[in-house]
């Protein structure tokens, strides 16, 4: 799936806590609390009256079908009571015998007795009362239960025992085949539907359990015998519990008849809307399902491993027409008028990758190595769709090649979605997408076809890596998303050079570097069992790092060599599941001499973070020192971490040419390197393909800066853009003085690439924010002053008209962007002049695509031109030119307009929902609205995550957006104490954790640097 970034492209935890040794019966009853991790009746503990009960883990295979467990559980609670019963005798029966005191006479023996056992009595009865449980004097009385089993099961929806205790479903039986059958009404937006799961048993088991969320069980049989369906609503299970015991080897077949209402939250099977060109709204139903919500279209094994076969049955209106992964194989009027259409069975494949589509759909086709290739959207939008269909079909044909395994489906649909909210999902065989990142419109700019052109690769190479071979489980997302996103870019470099991807790829790796040198970051395998933890791993680290690795291994073992594993891997893995290690090994197999893939990368997928490289060099010995980078609030860092890292260097003597490019494998905390005593200089990790950074020291750095200064080609452009990556890094950490930045900027006034200068303009603009958001005006004026020095004559000497390098364009936005924001004249006069043009005709004569943003973005800034973009908004059918005008729209600086498009983008009906993000990201970039966005989240949480879900992209996005520029105290203490009055409504997310460190950090880069700032600007 491809996140959908806001600029461009894309609870409880650890145990369940109840209350125990009430007055009422001593049972625990876990449907009060959905636990994160099954309960182990091992971790039962049990302490005094005043106490919790915490219950953890019980895993798979250690409740099945076993009276071992029982029994030990049974003795754990019997010494409990034992221990209260014993404690309460002992205060009750603590009697000591009095000695007669002078004035008393001894009372005799008959009367003794009587006194004693009347004492007894009463204290018999008090403690029956005591110890009874209160049900047994009411009118049912008490129901009699298994106390070890109801302490350690939770309770269904109906009152009675589940019979499941984990997240994760048993392993026990394993689905191979499912018969769905769906008919919605997109009228009342809901829908009915059956499904018959063919299973095989794996494990001898009395109990199948399976998933389900959000959806009425009408009914179900099981061996064709009706049985009862019980629900665990906290942990979206159902289960049947079967009367004799399956067997190993044993087929069954289960089959459950549900109802539903569709979705309104963009995930599951849901209903989506458009205003079409002649003003009516027109409906359709799609589906979204990674990562967990198959379980809320059809009840099923919702995890990645359960790979089975589909034969899925739609029934519709006349007026749409219905698809799936599959071809059509029959349409069949029924009595009622309606249709159903049935669709081929389909290869083995992930719950998360089922689809279907109800919609009134045009489309384009052409065949591509026997395989039917077809782009579909809206009627009014068919002539958009050429674009994708030429560049899939291109694509697609690369990839057989490439990975020596054809396609493997008859057909390959691409499917644009009004109303989406991921960038794309790769559903295998029905690829669906948001329209920005499919369709392409006569004044589409080339940049937007880069955008569409990434997108789609993205989406055909999940088609090996992710349908055809899958990760086993969540933890390893990265294999899906780091391949995909790596193979993008590599595909595009040799399928579309005219689109200058590798510039893009490497601004990505330079964001991936930002978020993982937090400590609130983590190790692109990591355990999740949450959904809210599954979903938190679709991010940069899963994505961008993944990609990031996968280049520089790569580059360490040579294209054939790579490609050889790769192929590999997907042969033996064909229609499997897979953890890390397996691509490590299958690398191994292939290199030549032989490489222990596995050891390296094991330091790169298992702990979170890269290293920082630190270089001495004292004559012709180069001490090289290895630590983790982290950009650390708390100054807690581990020291103890090592990577094994493929280091990479070029000297003055050959410095241009990868046949310069000189290996050192850097294996532990400190190593030596000779080098000639005539080398004046070294520049480590070369064009940038590792993913670590380099500290040259104040003489090393010194050296460089003048090497740029005489001659700006002595090095790469990807390895200028790198110093100027790495060395505002190593200032924010406190490594090396902003002063020493501003000494290597100097550089700029002679560069003319673009991926120095678009680095070096987007960290100064983060500087520039931070300041702003300050309102401190002097120093944002004297900013704003040293931009213009810099940057001033490259902005003037900027075209306006129609450019068509895209690497030129991407330069020219950025460029005048900025210029515009900062209010130079030469620029929002010239902005103003094109709007001028482009209103006047009647939008017949377009604005450059690039450079749309900045001229509607100055637009904006009046009341007539707002009016006139929102009315345009409203009517545009092109969708690149919408979001666009949308972003123009959220840059005003009226107060009353800012909170205006907030609640349109909420409510969803003149902004679509999904476009919520970019909204509120674009109205935080200006200092009018960035504190209303702010607000505008809290006050509405509680809707922000019915629309998007806790940990989910979407979510992470806005918390960023809306925190990330904050620099004071005061803001710092506001926002930890919002989120953590949430509790399991969010306060636990890494999204948050990253907000509150990179305040930290802004505040700390504030103190260090402030006066810095005031002396030099």
């Amino acid at each position: 799936m491809e996140s959908f970034e806001s600029e461009r492209a894309p609870l409880p935890r650890n145990m369940i806590e109840n209350s125990m040794f009430e007055e009422e019966p001593d049972v625990v009853d876990l449907a009060k609390e959905s636990p994160s991790y099954p309960i182990d009746s091992d971790d039962v503990v049990y302490e005094p009256r005043s106490s919790r009960l915490l219950v953890r883990g019980l895993g798979e295979n250690d409740l099945d079908e076993e009276e071992e467990d029982y029994e030990s559980s049974a003795r754990l609670l019997g010494m409990s009571f034992m221990n209260r019963s014993s404690n309460q005798r002992s205060a009750a029966s603590s009697y000591t015998r009095q000695q007669p005191s002078n004035s008393c006479s001894m009372p005799s023996a008959k009367k003794m007795v009587v006194g004693i056992f009347v004492l007894v009595v009463i204290a018999f009865v008090a403690m029956f009362i005591y110890f009874v449980p209160r049900c047994t004097f009411s009118k049912d009385g008490c129901q009699k239960a298994n106390s070890s089993i109801e302490q350690l099961y939770p309770r269904a929806s109906n009152g009675e025992l589940f019979p499941w205790t984990g997240l994760r479903l048993p392993a026990s039986v394993h689905p191979v085949h499912y018969e769905i059958s769906l008919q919605p009404n997109l009228t009342a937006m809901t829908f009915q539907g059956s499904v018959a799961i063919s299973m095989v048993v794996l494990q001898e088991t009395n109990k199948i359990v399976l998933h389900s969320y959000d959806m009425k069980i009408i009914n179900g049989t099981f061996q064709d015998e009706k049985v009862k369906i019980l629900e665990y609503k906290p942990w979206q299970q159902i289960a049947i519990k079967v009367s004799k015991e399956l067997r190993k080897g044993e087929k069954c077949v289960l089959t459950i008849n549900f109802s539903a209402n569709l979705s309104n939250s963009y995930d599951g099977f849901y209903n989506s809307s458009y205003i079409d060109t002649n003003g009516e709204r027109r409906v359709l139903a799609a589906t979204q399902f990674e990562p967990l919500a198959a379980r809320k279209a059809f009840p099923c094994f919702d995890e990645p491993a359960f790979k089975a076969s589909f034969v899925i049955k739609i029934t519709r209106e006349a007026e749409y027409i219905s698809l799936s992964n599959m071809p059509k194989v029959t349409t069949t009027m029924l009595h009622n008028g309606l249709f159903q259409d049935e669709f081929e069975q389909s290869v083995n494949m992930s719950t998360y990758l089922v689809a279907f589509v109800v919609a009134n759909f045009s489309s384009v086709s052409k065949n591509v190595s026997n395989t039917l290739v077809s782009v579909y959207a809206v009627p009014d939008k068919k002539d958009q769709t050429q674009y994708a269909l030429d560049t899939a079909a291109k694509l697609l044909d690369f990839y057989n090649n490439f990975f020596e395994i054809k396609y493997p489906l008859s057909k390959l649909d691409l499917v644009g979605i009004p109303d989406f909210l991921a960038g794309a999902m790769e559903n295998w065989g029905l690829i669906t997408f948001r329209e920005t990142t499919l369709l392409i419109g006569n004044h589409s700019s080339p940049i937007d076809k880069q955008l569409v052109t990434s997108v789609i690769a993205h989406e055909l190479a999940h088609q090996w890596f992710g349908n055809l071979v899958t990760m086993r489980w969540w933890n390893d997302l990265w294999l899906n998303e780091g391949f995909a996103t790596y193979m993008q870019y590599m595909s595009i470099e040799e399928v579309f050079p005219e689109l200058d991807i590798d510039n893009e790829f490497l601004s990505v790796r330079f964001k991936a570097l930002a978020k993982d040198a937090l400590n609130s970051s983590h190790p692109l395998s990591t355990k999740v069992s949450t959904p809210e933890e599954v979903a938190e791993m679709f991010d940069s680290v899963s994505y961008e790092k993944g990609a990031s690795i996968l280049l520089m291994l790569n580059s360490t073992l040579s294209n054939v060599a790579f490609r050889k594993g790769i192929i590999e891997y997907l042969g033996k893995y064909r229609d499997l599941n897979t953890q890390s290690e397996d691509l490590w090994t299958s690398l191994s197999q292939v290199t030549q001499p032989h490489t222990d893939v596995a050891e390296m990368m094991k330091t790169w997928t298992v702990q979170k973070g890269f290293p920082l490289v630190t270089v001495n060099r004292k004559g012709m010995q180069v001490n090289l020192m290895q630590e983790h980078f982290v950009l650390n609030a708390d100054n807690a860092t581990d020291h103890s971490n090592l990577w094994h890292i493929p280091l990479t260097y070029v000297n003055d003597t050959c410095s241009n040419s990868s046949s310069c490019k000189q290996v050192f494998l850097f294996e532990n905390k400190t190593a030596t390197i000779k080098v000639s005593d005539k080398v004046k200089w070294l520049k480590f990790n070369y064009r940038n393909d590792g993913f670590y950074i380099v500290d040259y020291g104040v003489q090393g750095w010194t050296t460089l800066i003048e090497a740029l200064k005489e001659n700006v080609n002595v090095l790469p452009h990807e390895d200028r853009a790198a110093l100027i990556n790495n060395i505002f890094a190593l200032s924010r950490s406190d490594r090396v003085s902003f002063r020493q930045v501003l000494n290597l900027l100097v550089y700029l006034k002679n560069e003319t690439e673009t991926a120095p200068l678009t680095e070096a303009l987007a960290q100064l603009n983060h500087i520039f924010r931070l300041l702003d958001k300050r309102s401190d005006l002097l120093l944002v004026s004297r900013m704003t002053t040293y931009i213009s020095t810099v940057f001033g004559d490259l902005m003037d000497s900027q075209s306006w008209e129609e450019e068509r390098s895209v690497s030129k364009q991407a330069l020219r936005s950025a460029l005048l962007e900025t210029a515009c924001n900062l209010g130079m004249p030469n620029c929002t006069n010239r902005a103003n002049r094109l709007f001028d043009q482009w209103r006047t005709s009647n939008k017949t004569k377009p604005i450059p695509g690039d450079l749309l943003k900045a001229v509607l973005s100055v637009a904006a800034q009046t009341e007539e031109g707002w009016q006139v973009l929102l009315d345009y908004y409203k009517h545009s059918i092109y969708d690149s030119e919408k979001r666009k005008t949308l972003q123009a729209l959220a840059s005003t600086q009226d107060v009353q307009k800012i909170v205006w498009i907030l609640k349109a983008g909420l409510d969803g009906i003149e902004i679509q929902t999904p476009e919520l993000p970019l909204v509120i990201s674009t109205v935080c970039r200006h200092s009018a609205g960035y504190l209303h966005a702010w607000d505008f989240v809290k006050e509405n949480w509680d809707k922000l995550t019915q629309k998007f879900s806790i940990g989910s992209f979407p979510l992470q996005s806005i918390i960023m957006s809306t925190t990330s520029q904050f620099s004071t105290k005061t803001h710092l203490d506001e926002v930890e104490r919002f989120f953590g009055s949430l509790k399991e409504r969010g306060s636990q997310m890494r999204s948050v954790q990253e907000a509150i460190e990179t305040i930290k950090l802004n505040i700390q880069w504030m103190d260090r640097n402030l006066v810095t700032l005031w002396k030099w600007l």
